[in-house]
């Protein structure tokens, strides 16, 4: 078997609370990396009965999507303690940029310095230009707006260049030896800023002796990693 080397690393993942991102931190931890989960609820009008309802009984669709988003991240922090690993976890909004060192130095209380980070946290509301495609039913559709097109900027390019930028000044100041930024996105995310972040992160990443980048795109969305040797 390979050993990829993650016993005792610190991984600080966003959006970990359900779908992509828990299943990352469960093979994080599988692996004896400590695992810092962070996500972020939006307020909702359903009572967590409902929710959990939802949770049990739903067979998928928004309604399903929408309570996965809503739950908590301690059942999963205590899943990962229960099988011997280490986690934690902090709600943050990564639309507010002051939420990110705070992020940071929290992770470094809880579990110590970041060695990898996985920014998977996204935010998207389906947009369109057609008006003739607008829809209320399902996966809901609106026309553009400028407030709706500040929040993907907020989250999905911004939040993820400050991200890096934040985990590669802390890296840097301590003389890190071995470390990874991974970016995932959804083709949602990527049309509303993933695509110009890839330009900016393959631009302004740092370069040192034994690094390697590489980006790679596909179908589903935008995967960029950083290898720090």
């Amino acid at each position: 078997m390979i050993d990829p080397r993650l016993e005792g690393r610190t991984v600080l993942i966003t959006g970990a609370n359900h779908g992509i991102g828990a299943a990352t931190a469960r093979a994080f931890a599988r692996q004896g990396a400590k695992v810092f989960i962070t996500y972020y609820r939006a307020p909702s009008g359903r009572s967590e009965e409902e929710l959990q309802r939802l949770r049990e009984t739903a067979a998928g669709g928004p309604l399903l999507y929408e309570a996965m988003q809503q739950q908590a991240a301690e059942p999963l922090v205590a899943e990962i303690a229960s099988q011997g690993g280490q986690a934690a976890s902090q709600e943050a909004d990564l639309g507010d940029a002051t939420n990110i060192p705070r992020l940071f130095d929290r992770c470094e209380v809880e579990l110590g310095p970041v060695d990898i980070l996985v920014n998977n946290h996204t935010y998207c509301v389906l947009e369109t230009f057609d008006p003739a495609l607008v829809t209320e039913e399902e996966f809901q559709v609106h026309l553009p707006g400028a407030d709706c097109i500040d929040a993907h900027f907020a989250v999905n390019a911004r939040g993820v260049a400050l991200m890096m930028a934040e985990f590669f000044k802390r890296y840097l100041a301590r003389h890190g030896r071995s470390g990874r930024v991974i970016n995932i996105s959804t083709d949602a995310a990527h049309a509303h800023g993933a695509a110009a972040l890839r330009g900016r992160w393959v631009e302004n990443a740092p370069v040192e002796r034994g690094s390697s980048q590489r980006a790679v795109c596909s179908q589903r969305g935008l995967v960029l990693a950083s290898t720090l040797l």
